[in-house]
């Protein structure tokens, strides 16, 4: 299998040993999962599904930020508990990736249970000098990592753009560098807040996901991901963080899935413009809304349109009316196809031709999660 990497800009062998282990950034709970979120989540169960079909053992990890500035408004603004809001949008979202076929994965962490780890990993990264003191925070130091800004690729203007624009605040005056981003921070007026040897507080956004993954899966993970728009800074500093710490490499491969638009516009809930998968599912079978978004290469951005949902249903209509049978041909196609970076519409074109040639596509259509 060859995937493209992140942190190395090219399509690369993939080659884990028998167990493979995985993370996917999950979903902050204060709304529905929109399509965004359920690309990079069927990415991530069409790659879980082809490594069982070629006999691995895997264990895939997703957490949940169940606490952090944005669930936390959230939850200010509809007068509720924000673990009772995470609750509810969990159980939605929990539903909805049933519906779309998901594999169970492994473990569904989430960020409140990892404060421990979270606390020991602020301490280690004070007492290696990667960390310091602060306006009652602890900030990382960037400059004490010098390869800070390899995963990314992006110059020192970029990263400080993309920072003021996904909560990064570079212009807080008790950085020493307006790229130091935060680990432990005070707690607002109440917000939830746990006992630390800084003072009551709760985590940066930043060190949940290396708490949870080294707890989950140990201190180097083959392969972790997410949303494109998460490579700065969140894994970024993901990176930056764990190997201050360990001195090991952190992840073995990087893969991020691209942007849903929207009228040409990047679907987000600050935005409002957006697509939920629940409201689909409600418009079409669950096999339908899973070929609409797997019929769009994982890399790509691309905007969503209505008429992806009819195609998809057009496509469905095609295969059940092939021959009801397996054919190795297909399950081949598919493979092959999935094995050269995920290639989902160009197996949904193996699929295609067969089914037009009167051959059966059972098996092809399964190891891509379509029951026909």
């Amino acid at each position: 299998m060859e995937l493209y990497d992140t942190a190395r800009r090219a399509v690369v062998p993939f080659r884990p040993g028998r167990l493979v282990t995985l993370y996917s950034c999950g979903i902050t709970p204060y709304d529905a999962a929109h399509l965004g979120h359920a690309q990079v989540y069927l990415t991530f169960d069409v790659l879980h599904r082809r490594l069982l079909d070629a006999g691995h053992h895997v264990r895939l990890v997703r957490n949940v930020t169940d606490v952090d500035d944005d669930i936390l408004r959230r939850a200010r603004e509809l007068g509720v508990f924000y673990l009772d809001l995470a609750a509810e949008e969990m159980a939605r979202f929990d539903a909805t990736m049933d519906q779309l076929g998901l594999l169970p994965v492994a473990a569904e962490p989430r960020a409140t249970s990892a404060i421990p780890e979270v606390l020991s990993l602020v301490q280690a990264l004070l007492d290696k000098g990667h960390a310091y003191r602060a306006a009652g925070a602890v900030y990382y130091s960037v400059a004490s990592f010098p390869r800070f800004g390899a995963l990314s690729g992006l110059r020192r203007d970029e990263m400080l753009a993309l920072a003021a624009e996904r909560g990064g605040r570079p212009d807080d005056p008790a950085k020493a560098d307006p790229l130091d981003f935060v680990l432990w921070q005070p707690s607002g007026p109440g917000e939830p807040s746990w006992s630390s040897r800084w003072g009551p507080g709760r985590p940066g956004w930043h060190i949940e996901c290396s708490a949870l993954a080294m707890r989950e899966l140990g201190e180097t993970v083959d392969l972790h991901g997410g949303g494109s728009d998460l490579v700065f800074p969140h894994h970024e500093c993901e990176v930056a963080q764990s190997e201050a710490v360990t001195g090991r490499t952190f992840v073995r491969h990087w893969l991020h899935v691209g942007m849903v638009r929207l009228d040409g516009v990047k679907m987000s809930k600050s935005l409002g413009n957006l697509v939920f998968a629940d409201d689909l599912l409600k418009e079409a079978e669950p096999a339908a809304v899973r070929l609409a978004l797997l019929a769009h290469h994982y890399r790509e951005d691309w905007d969503w349109r209505p008429e992806d949902l009819l195609q998809a249903r057009d496509r469905l209509a095609r295969w059940r009316q092939a021959p009801r049978h397996g054919d190795d041909g297909a399950l081949a196609a598919v493979r092959a196809h999935l094995d050269r970076d995920l290639d989902c519409p160009g197996a949904l074109a193996a699929l295609d031709e067969l089914a037009r040639a009167g051959r059966g596509v059972l098996d092809g259509a399964a190891l891509l999660g379509i029951t026909l």
